[in-house]
């Protein structure tokens, strides 16, 4: 059950049924109704105060510290320290604790300083002034101290302080302008409309003087949604009920424009405002990298518990001879030999238990965390990926997901603003069958300075010009653009023939690319465009009395609703501009007489008003009124390819990602975008899946049919070895339609278990790209769930640019962004945000190849390095009689994954280039193999445990060999037990480094100074902690073990002996491998080094052979 439901039916049912209701009443300027008035239930609300701190100064320790010990890798590590604390273990608490401190202190200090910087904003939101109306003048406020029923002033540029009914404005018409970029990224103006009995006060004490009541539904965080109505009281009348609804609403957060001042009521206030119910952060995606981690760290607490097992068992067993259980020196008290023998072989579990707890990682997560954070800057100030025309750059919204880039095998892209420019240019319309192109094209030649349009077939009849005429009117009038005469307002200029500057405001960039004229009419109605209906209408007065309907929208909505008009012609010039990429509209008419008008206007109004179901009665309201149409005539606009989108889709697809454009325009402009772009071919064979195709024969032999068709040749086509870009073999596309797709989703009537989805996905995984045309929002992120959720589970990209597509954005494992013209929802939400999808290619195939390429090797050697580290340990326990004697000194315990050998593996992940940039944007094949987490696959896990298996029998059994005859110093003294630990992790440190040392391809000066710095700072270390007696400790073990074992010349032969020997085995593997089984990362490698000295001696350019110098060296 959701959280939020499961709230509210607490807070109904606990607070008490009589306390509840579905909607709220405000008194407008707290102002009582008259009595005799219905009486309202009261309620309480929040002030204005936003919170979006996570923290407050009192909670933030404890509330911190129970979010992070709900990791499972910090709370063991807790539970170790407190075992160390409790019982009597072989290792000081300080070696579990103090990495743990550590780890919680960093995280601690970040989140801190997170939720400080959200304090901080909240305060500077809260404290801003606010002008509220008090006995008809203006006083200012802080704006948390507003209150539920207030009247506020908003200024030009202003933002409004909390949920506000628009009352009034200084304008004769009761409009205003809005920008809500800060809500839902639309950058577009959005027209206002006060309330009709209200929209004359325009002064404070008119506004003063109002007594109105308002009713409306509960908070909800639907930005485009309010139901609501207001009873304005007179002294003598009842009172008069209007509808409220969301052009009524003012949201927290737009900005008031082009309008000098509005006055507004308070509904929502604070934490109730839409925009902060819309604060509920997304939910949280985790990559396959973080998965495969955790699996290893199970597979590590089991040999962890297995160690412990093991060693508690042969203890007893070692023990069960009396000599060894109770040695001569060493008798038991008489407490002792009674204890519980349970309890005891528990105690020694525990104790087995905390020597080998540094097999688990815990700084592991720390390392992780700070790579991924610092990594992510890698994108944000790449600027190839920098858009000079926007003046935009790359965002980061989160840095959980940067090695996902690396892993994505499905891409669901947005056709409109997101493969092309969303720069519409009006091309040619079609009225009554003629068509009209733009004065600039005319006679086949360009004419700069012209601005009119040319039929370019036979005159129309005189009916034909009056239908012409009408068809300009609707363009003209159906429509949601503001004409402004202001040289400093936001928008794109037109400049007419008189010099004046005119600005066009819209809502949609269509509807400003079709408007050229206006003639004064009244306008009575508008039925609003919504993504359901596909279409809008106007009901307007002309000057003589007359009254029309006109409407406007995509043909699969206007052609069904038209009785009359030359239909065949225009749904015939309608497809042909559609097959050559152009978007198009039709419009149609209708006139009405006054009769109708007054049935029309009383069919609204009950919709209207009411407040259940409101936006069902609106439809069908809508539904009766847009019918009977006469058809005009539709234009075709130009949306033309973004830069590069060919080249783009070309590469990902010798990448081995699918590309799937989801959209909601009609097939053959969409299908003819894909052809430009590059996503189908020429020898493409194109598969329907369409509504049309459905009603000739049913959905099962559709499906079956296409399923033989694409199956046939799947026994000689590997499709994930398939770039789809051979001519030789049969390539293919298919192409469905939302409807199709409806009835797919659907389960069968029969009541089986099964549907057709199966079958459906078969088929699209054998085509090498997807068209999914006429899509609703939700079923975009129905299709990109759909394939999520398959039974390969691959990782699945989306990328869009508009509000429209955030819900496939948030369903996919990776959202992209795209800043576009359709403003800045979809970037917000999104993970990432480019500017431009050509973008997408450096992305993916650099960054994203990077990123996980760093990261899976930090975690295989963070595994690996920690079993070198305990192994040795385990090893030990069989020489020393199972008496959890600890091998290594407490402070190599506790520095080992803190110190000696953090840095290197962090630079590594952050600055590792295996190959070089130039070669991944050239050679998009190499994104294959990495592809489906192919470095953290069982195998690699496997060998890198094993690995780290032998180079630890090399350390211990290389020491003690080298050791078992008793080695004595030059000075008669003999090597004891410190000696031979240290030997050990000496050998180890230099090992795990020169590893990686090994491992690493990209060389700079931080690579040398971090891995050489490291090795130089263990050994200063070891020669300061056993070289000085240091007054704060009790004892001192390591007191000249170092510096002893240094003098003589066998362990200085071992440490050179050991190391060679435990990195001969890699070195090997990896020649073997690269020479008989080479990946093709590893061939660009090898001809990479062969081909760069022979082309930097030929060339002839100095610059580049200039800059082939001085690139750090890639071994």
């Amino acid at each position: 059950m959701d959280c939020s439901l499961v709230r509210t039916l607490v807070h109904r049912y606990c607070a008490g049924e009589e306390n509840w209701v579905d909607s709220r009443t405000i008194y407008v300027g707290h102002r009582e109704p008259p009595p005799g008035a219905e009486a309202y239930i009261p309620q309480r609300y929040p002030d204005n105060r936003i919170v979006s701190s996570k923290y407050t100064f009192w909670n933030f320790i404890p509330k911190n510290l129970f979010e992070q010990f709900r990791r499972i890798a910090n709370f063991y590590f807790l539970i170790i320290f407190l075992v160390q604390l409790i019982i009597d273990t072989p290792t000081s608490p300080v070696t579990s604790g103090l990495p743990l401190f550590f780890v919680i202190t960093v995280t601690a200090i970040k989140q801190g300083y997170e939720d400080w910087l959200r304090h901080k904003a909240d305060n500077a939101m809260n404290q801003c002034p606010v002008h509220f109306i008090q006995h008809g003048k203006l006083v200012r406020k802080q704006s948390r101290k507003l209150r539920v029923g207030d009247i506020v002033m908003v200024k030009e540029d202003e933002t409004f302080p909390c949920d506000l009914i628009f009352l009034s404005s200084n304008r004769g018409d009761g409009t205003c302008h809005v920008t809500t970029a800060s809500l839902d990224g639309e950058s577009s103006h959005k027209t206002h409309y006060a309330v009709q009995d209200t929209k004359g006060f325009h002064t404070e004490e008119d506004i003063d003087g109002l007594h109105a009541t308002i009713e409306c539904e509960q908070p909800q965080p639907d930005l485009y949604k309010f139901v609501g109505r207001i009873n304005v009281y007179s002294d003598l009348n009842d009172p008069v009920v209007r509808p409220l609804g969301s052009e009524n609403l003012l949201l927290r957060g737009a900005t008031l424009k082009n309008t000098e001042k509005i006055f507004g009521v308070a509904i929502y206030t604070g934490m109730e405002t839409k925009m902060a119910l819309n604060y509920q952060s997304k939910s949280q995606k985790r990559s396959a990298v973080e998965k495969s981690m955790n699996v290893f760290l199970i597979v590590y607490l089991c040999i962890l518990i297995s160690k412990a097992l093991i060693n508690t068992v042969l203890k007893y067993v070692w023990q069960s001879e009396p000599f060894r259980d109770e040695p001569w020196y060493n008798q038991k008290t008489e407490s002792e030999r009674q204890r519980n023998l349970f309890l005891k072989a528990f105690t020694d579990f525990l104790a087995f238990m905390v020597l080998f707890n540094y097999i688990i990682p815990v700084s592991m997560y720390v390392t992780v965390e700070m790579q991924k954070f610092l990594g992510s800057y890698f994108i944000t100030w790449d600027e190839d990926m920098f858009d000079e025309d926007t003046g935009e750059g790359p965002l980061v919204n989160t840095s959980d997901l940067n090695e996902e880039l690396g892993q994505v095998e499905y891409i669901f892209t947005d056709k409109t603003g997101t493969l092309t420019e969303n720069n519409m240019e009006f091309k040619e319309c079609c009225i009554e069958g003629h068509v009209y192109v733009p004065h600039v094209i005319c006679n086949g030649q360009v004419l700069p300075d012209a601005s009119g349009i040319d039929m370019i077939d036979s005159s129309p009849s005189v009916s034909g010009r009056e239908r012409e005429e009408l068809f300009f009117r609707a363009l003209c009038l159906c429509h949601t653009v503001q004409v402004k005469d202001d040289d400093n307002v936001d928008g794109p200029r037109k400049s007419p023939d008189g010099g004046k500057s005119c600005v066009y405001i819209s809502s949609s960039p269509d509807e400003v690319a079709l408007v050229e004229g206006v003639q004064r009419f009244e306008l009575l109605e508008i039925l609003s465009f919504d993504s359901v209906r596909r279409r809008m209408s106007v009901i307007v007065k002309s000057a003589e009395g007359d009254i029309y309907l006109f409407c406007k929208g995509a043909d699969s909505s206007i052609f069904p609703r038209v009785i009359e008009g030359k239909v065949d012609q225009i749904r015939a010039r309608v497809e042909r501009n559609a097959v050559e990429g152009l978007r198009t509209l039709c419009v149609a008419y209708k006139r009405l007489i006054p009769e109708e008008y007054e049935g029309i206007c009383q069919l609204l109004q009950a919709a209207k008003v009411a407040l259940q179901d409101r936006e069902r009665k609106l439809a069908d309201a809508y539904e009766q009124i847009e019918k009977d149409l006469i058809l005009l005539g539709a234009t075709a606009v130009e949306d033309r390819l973004q830069e590069k989108a060919a080249d783009t889709i070309e590469a990902l697809q010798k990448a081995g990602i699918k590309v799937w454009v989801l959209t909601g325009d009609k097939m053959e402009t969409a299908a003819a975008t894909c052809y430009a772009c590059k996503l189908f071919r020429r020898n493409t064979q194109l598969l329907e899946l369409t509504t049309k195709r459905i009603e000739e024969q049913s959905l099962h032999d559709v499906l079956f049919e296409l399923s033989k068709t694409v199956l046939r040749h799947s026994g000689s086509l590997t499709r994930d070895t398939f770039s789809g870009l051979s001519a030789d073999l049969q390539d293919y596309g298919l192409i469905i339609d939302g409807a199709a797709l409806s009835l797919i989703m659907k389960p069968r009537q029969d009541g089986s278990s099964g549907n057709y989805r199966e079958l459906f996905l078969e088929i699209c995984r054998s085509c090498s790209a997807v068209l999914c045309c006429r899509m609703a929002p939700l079923q975009k992120a129905q299709i990109v769930k759909l394939i999520k959720f398959s039974k390969e589970h691959p990782i699945t990209l989306a990328i869009g640019d508009g509000a429209n597509d955030v819900s496939m954005i948030l369903e996919a494992h990776v959202g992209i962004g795209v800043i576009g013209k359709e403003g800045r929802q979809a970037a917000r939400n999104s993970d990432y945000a480019i500017p431009k999808f050509k973008h997408l290619k450096k992305m993916l195939l650099v960054h994203g190849h990077f990123y996980y390429i760093r990261i899976s090797e930090l975690v295989q050697y963070f595994f690996y390095k920690n079993v070198c580290f305990i192994f040795p340990q385990f090893l030990y326990q069989f020489f020393c009689g199972f008496s959890q004697q600890t091998l290594y000194d407490t402070a190599y315990l506790t520095l080992y994954n803190i110190s000696f050998t953090s840095l290197p593996i962090l630079l590594y992940s952050l600055m590792e280039q295996h190959v070089g940039i130039d070669v991944l944007k050239r050679d998009p094949t190499l994104y294959r193999d990495i592809a489906k987490n192919a470095l953290l696959r069982w195998r690699v896990f496997i060998y890198w445990t094993l690995l780290g298996l032998f180079d630890a029998m090399v350390f211990f059994f290389g020491a003690y060999f080298m050791f078992e005859n008793t080695t004595v110093t030059s000075n008669g003294q003999i090597f004891g037990n410190w000696t031979f630990g240290t030997l050990v992790f000496t050998v180890m440190v230099f090992t795990v480094t020169l590893k990686l040392a090994l491992d690493t391809h990209y060389w700079t000066w931080i690579n040398h100074f971090v891995i050489w710095g490291s090795l130089l700072f263990y050994v200063i270390f070891s020669l300061l902690w056993g070289g000085v007696i240091w007054p704060f400790l009790n004892y001192q073990r390591m007191y000249y073990v170092f510096i002893q074992m240094l003098s003589s010349g066998p362990a200085w032969l071992a440490i050179v002996l050991l190391v060679t020997v435990s990195l001969l085995p890699d070195v090997l593997k990896k020649v073997l491998c690269r020479q008989l089984w080479p990946t093709a990362t590893e061939r660009v490698q090898r001809g990479v080094k062969h081909k760069a000295p022979v082309q930097a001696a030929q060339s002839n350019d100095r610059p580049l052979l200039k800059d082939l110098l001085q690139r750090p060296r890639r071994s």
